[in-house]
């Protein structure tokens, strides 16, 4: 039987790192006291985007053409290329465009790009996890995940000017005959919160002031997902037949360490399941349970094989648990 497993993962960053005080200086000087908040949301460092050189797209094409040279490929070996971002360089052409000039891919190359929110490249995978099962040219896709949060986070706003970092994270999918690859996946969408974080906050037709340069973000119970993403993992795995203890490593979402925490106690995990690098990269949105596969496989936590656990949010929200094997 054809499998769809993870050929390789990589990760890039920009080199400016703004550790918490920095943060800490910068809202005092706006009388608010943020260190309860950084602690809860587990920060410590971030990357961040500081000359007019890089952007998401740029960051995308270092971190694929890194993955290729790691992985002794070229963009020859790809059949289709998925570019996740929730902060486009360019709405059109595509930003996959520029990538498939990069790597210099081959004219029956599908490329289009993704934009599922925080939950974009986990989605992606996974729909091109089951794209590749049914069409039997497609043997590799690289998926490229980035964003370049900083660039649309409000100075004002400490949700997102002080919890987010630009990173980006590649992975090459491949068919195999191997006991391995993509298992299964489970979504969950409930539109209640479809008004409370946008980009533009008026919306593109009615851009009419600064404040639209960023993130919008409204007060909202964020509660409202852990209820349904206990009830998606249980059955993720019940219908597998495993549990969480043949789990390996549980690589979620980075938005919030209390998030990571509330699903370890509600589920009684092991610390050594979680993979947690949003102390040291921030909130990095799309890519962020893909640098923390990084994380485990660089680490030795994570081998062939292994169980592997990926779960997101989108805003909205939209909830992606997905079940691979190594």
């Amino acid at each position: 039987m054809e499998n769809i497993r993870i050929k390789g993962v990589d990760v890039y960053h920009p080199d400016k790192i703004l550790d918490n005080e920095y943060f800490i200086n910068h809202f005092a000087e706006r009388d608010k006291d943020i260190e309860r908040f950084l602690a809860h949301m587990g920060r410590n460092k971030r990357y961040v985007i500081d000359n007019s050189e890089e952007n998401g797209l740029t960051m995308g094409v270092a971190v694929a053409q890194k993955l290729l040279n790691k992985l002794k490929l070229t963009g020859k070996d790809i059949d289709m290329i998925v570019f996740s971002t929730q902060v486009p360089e360019t709405t059109f052409p595509t930003n996959t465009m520029f990538l498939h000039d990069a790597i210099e891919a081959n004219s029956e190359t599908i490329i289009f790009d993704s934009n599922a929110n925080c939950a974009g490249m986990t989605v992606a995978v996974e729909q091109a996890s089951y794209y590749m099962k049914a069409n039997f040219r497609i043997n590799r896709t690289l998926i490229v995940g980035s964003d370049y949060n900083s660039l649309i986070s409000n100075p004002e706003d400490e949700i997102t000017y002080a919890n987010y970092g630009d990173a980006a994270a590649a992975v090459v999918l491949e068919k195999t005959e191997k006991d391995s690859g993509f298992i299964d996946a489970i979504y969950h969408t409930d539109s209640v919160n479809r008004d409370k974080i946008m980009y533009p906050g008026s919306g593109l037709s009615n851009m009419n002031s600064v404040e639209d340069k960023y993130i919008k973000w409204l007060p909202f119970n964020a509660d409202l997902a852990m209820p349904p993403t206990y009830r998606m993992l249980e059955r993720l795995l019940e219908r597998n037949n495993l549990t969480t203890k043949d789990i390996k490593a549980y690589c979620l979402s980075q938005f919030s360490l209390a998030n990571i925490l509330k699903i370890k106690n509600e589920f009684t995990l092991e610390q050594k399941q979680l993979i947690y690098v949003g102390d040291r990269f921030g909130y990095t949105g799309t890519s962020s349970p893909f640098i923390a596969l990084h994380e485990a496989v660089e680490t030795g936590v994570v081998t062939r094989g292994d169980y592997v656990v990926f779960w997101t949010i989108g805003a909205g929200f939209q909830l992606v648990a997905m079940l691979f094997k190594y």
